[in-house]
């Protein structure tokens, strides 16, 4: 090869480099750098996919302080969905819930307080004393309770989480969890109980102790500045201890899109809400979802040899994108896929076809189509009185 040749071939493979980097897709890693978190761990999640848009180190073990109360928080909502608990039920201080030091509401041994007072006590001032109590309530002891939020932590995936109380008040290293395990149980409390948010964005409450001293309020204020300091915010939960440093999972919501935003071991109280202020604007600016909630009416399917001629179908679950790269949804197109015919039996639930969404020839996703009934296999006196029918038509 001539030494013209050479150079030609060089800067050809050059110009090849060059336009594969432009092309090539921005690493996590390049594109958390971009956002000035000094948190050495952190997630930012969409809760609708589940999808994580930026993280640093989301799986390394830190103590959680407070944040531990957003599990205790979902095991007693899912009390109160089982209804095995109600807001109006009265809970009663015990000796050891009164001991509790720290963030505390200041409940005297043998003080009663609503359900829905604790979760105020719990999820606005971070009440140690409250959060001990209601575990009590539920389960007849801390311990008792805490076997139910690990068990709940491994139903949920959450790999790397051990809890050795209810409150996060622990120095012990057995009391453990990670950024996105954090994010992981935040994910499901907001979404399968929405209605702690309207407790988690109160500002500001009071709630009265009526004691053998005699009857006083006594202030709540809430610990998550974020909800005074951030725009669409509403929760979720704080957390800080010598160990921990400081925490939050924080929700906020905008545009039509919710986010979590998991902040872990910030320096200080300033770090932790700039850190989460950080990674919503950076969430804000980039993200849009698109949700279909009406994807429209379903055909029936005919049936062979089935007791009914045509089985009815449902869509197996509501479709839902997200874009993390700034481009928005527009001309979405959507393509049923059915079978013109199905053979008995038929079972309910299970997939019969398939909608699938474009958007300029590029596909988005798919939910599946499944059948609404069941639709038995025809025997033959089925088969006779069909015939019959058909006849006297």
């Amino acid at each position: 090869m001539t030494k013209k040749r050479r150079n030609l071939f060089c800067a050809r493979i050059l110009c090849a480099s060059i336009l594969f980097s432009l092309a090539a897709p921005v690493s996590a890693e390049e594109t958390a750098s971009a956002v000035s978190v000094e948190a050495p761990e952190y997630v930012l999640m969409e809760p609708e996919t589940g999808t994580v848009i930026l993280e640093k180190d989301k799986d390394v073990p830190r103590s959680p302080a407070s944040v531990t109360k957003v599990m205790t928080l979902l095991l007693i909502f899912e009390e109160i969905e089982k209804g095995n608990l109600k807001l109006d039920d009265t809970v009663t201080t015990s000796a050891h819930a009164k001991s509790m030091g720290g963030s505390q509401v200041f409940l005297e041994e043998g003080e009663t307080q609503t359900v829905e007072t604790m979760i105020k006590c719990i999820v606005i001032a971070s009440g140690n004393d409250a959060s001990v109590a209601m575990a009590e309530h539920i389960a007849g002891s801390e311990p008792e309770f805490v076997n139910a939020m690990n068990k709940k932590a491994q139903a949920l995936g959450m790999k790397n989480t051990h809890f050795v109380d209810c409150c996060g008040l622990t120095d012990s290293d057995d009391h453990y969890t990670t950024a996105y395990d954090i994010a992981l149980m935040s994910r499901e409390l907001i979404r399968k109980y929405p209605e702690i948010l309207n407790y988690s964005s109160v500002w500001m409450d009071t709630i009265t102790h009526n004691t053998r001293q005699g009857s006083k309020e006594f202030g709540l204020s809430n610990t998550n500045r974020l909800i005074r300091t951030y725009e669409g915010c509403v929760g979720l939960k704080t957390g800080s201890t010598s160990k921990a440093k400081f925490c939050v999972s924080a929700v906020a919501k905008r545009k039509g899109i919710t986010l979590i935003a998991v902040v872990m071991a910030a320096p200080d109280s300033r770090t932790r809400v700039k850190d989460a202020s950080m990674l919503f604007d950076y969430g804000f600016a980039k993200c849009s979802l698109y949700t279909d909630e009406n994807p429209g009416k379903l055909p029936d399917l005919k049936v062979i040899k089935g007791i009914k001629e045509k089985t009815t179908l449902t869509f197996g679950k509501t479709f839902r994108c997200l874009s993390t790269d700034g481009t928005t949804f527009d001309k979405i197109k959507k393509k049923l896929i059915l079978p013109n015919e199905v053979k008995a039996p038929v079972k309910k639930g299970q997939k019969a076809g398939e909608l699938v969404y474009y958007q300029e020839n590029r596909e988005l996703g798919r939910i599946p189509v499944i059948y609404a009934e069941n639709v038995k296999k025809a025997g033959y006196l089925d088969r006779l009185k069909q015939t019959a029918k058909e006849f006297c038509l």
